[in-house]
């Protein structure tokens, strides 16, 4: 059973894929034709409408019927590529291609479709940093706190008082939406909400995003002790002893340990590449073997402090793993590693793959990690 989950999982995962593959592709394909506006440097997704894949996550049924339905058109393609070659049966193959096609069992339009912006297909073309996030939360609070609140949930004064009550922005309705779409809303507002196109830079209102995200995980950590949906490791400036490496961005496909700095250093782990965040206060022997790199990033300790909804005084001594994907997985407060220091968790676990836990403690928890892996979808699209 749970061998067929995970096949009819894989298959809802390429549906996604390809429907955001062929909706990329039209859209640079207008832009080469010049028949795509430009916006802030990226093409402009010039329909009131997208494809969107909400609704096959949530009703599998939905899914399944367009599964159905695509199956058939691949049989009248099939049908109208042999048609082609065999011309004795050529108007029998036609009529039955066609039949199988007007016939196909397509789930409605308005199941499969969304209202679009300009900038739903567009991402920030900065990478995920620290300073990003503490930029972003420096603009929030001139710009957006004062309606949307510092947990982002709108509960203020001002927020209550409006019309319509700000969206929750530490709910999932922050996954619903496309980092494009978002965009929009930063630039040009809607409905209550102003737009702040005059007011900021194209890089300030990717930087407000990076830190909703951040701050939405940071909420959720605080208040259920998870991360419900992923959040990325913040790239950071590095310093390496015995490596070229000098962003943590570098490291893709390693796994990744940030340890904020305290008394004592961490046990060597060569499954890990250890990142240290401040300096040992009273480093032990094996200092240099356990730390790869350091950071000195005057903007790391806020960033994980929203990350992890911590104050940063209480942040020394905290550990947190990054999976060969780059997405966080678990935080230690004292080293000591189980599985309940896994704040994200694959929804529905994989097949183990991995290296075989026979150790217990962080044995257990990189074994959990390998064997479900991030599949990070936002707005119906795989990211």
């Amino acid at each position: 059973m749970a061998k067929l989950q995970f096949d009819w999982d894989a298959c809802l995962n390429l549906i996604l894929q390809t429907m955001q593959a062929v909706q990329q592709g039209l859209l640079q394909l207008l832009a080469w034709l010049h028949l795509a506006a430009q916006i802030d440097g990226q093409p402009a997704w010039p329909f009131a409408l997208r494809l969107s894949g909400e609704v096959l996550l949530i009703d599998h049924g939905v899914a399944r019927a367009l599964l159905v339905a695509l199956a058939w058109l691949t049989v009248a393609l099939l049908l109208l590529g042999l048609a082609l070659f065999w011309r004795r049966r050529r108007w029998w193959l036609l009529t039955l291609a066609a039949t199988l096609s007007w016939f196909a069992p397509w789930p409605a339009a308005s199941l499969l479709t969304t209202d679009a912006t300009p900038t739903s297909f567009q991402s920030s073309p900065h990478p995920f940093t620290a300073a990003s996030i503490v930029r972003g939360e420096h603009i929030y609070r001139h710009q957006c706190l004062a309606c949307h609140g510092a947990d982002g949930r709108g509960n203020t004064p001002l927020g209550l008082a409006l019309p319509v009550a700000p969206p929750n922005l530490s709910s999932g309705l922050l996954w619903r939406r496309l980092d494009g779409d978002l965009y929009w809303r930063l630039r040009h507002g809607k409905g209550q909400m102003p737009g702040f196109a005059d007011t900021t830079t194209e890089q300030e209102r990717w930087a407000v995003i990076d830190y909703l995200k951040a701050n939405a995980a940071g909420v959720a950590a605080r208040d259920t002790g998870t991360w419900p949906r992923p959040v990325a490791l913040p790239d950071l400036a590095l310093g390496c002893r015995r490596s070229p490496v000098t962003h943590v961005r570098q490291w893709q496909g390693q796994r990744i340990r940030l340890v904020v700095g305290s008394t004592t250093a961490p046990l060597e782990d060569p499954r890990l590449q250890s990142v240290l965040l401040g300096r040992l206060t009273a480093p032990g022997s094996r200092t240099v073997g356990a730390i790869d790199c350091s950071s000195s990033d005057s903007n790391a300790l806020r960033a994980i402090a929203i990350l992890t909804g911590i104050a940063e005084e209480r942040l020394p001594g905290t550990e947190l793993i990054a999976d060969r994907d780059g997405w966080l997985r678990a935080r230690s407060s004292g080293g000591a590693w189980s599985q309940s220091d896994m704040l994200c968790r694959a929804p529905r676990a994989a097949p183990a793959t991995a290296e075989p836990a026979t150790g217990g403690g962080i044995d257990q928890l990189i074994a959990t990690m390998d064997a479900e892996p991030v599949r990070f979808i936002k707005g119906g699209l795989v990211h």
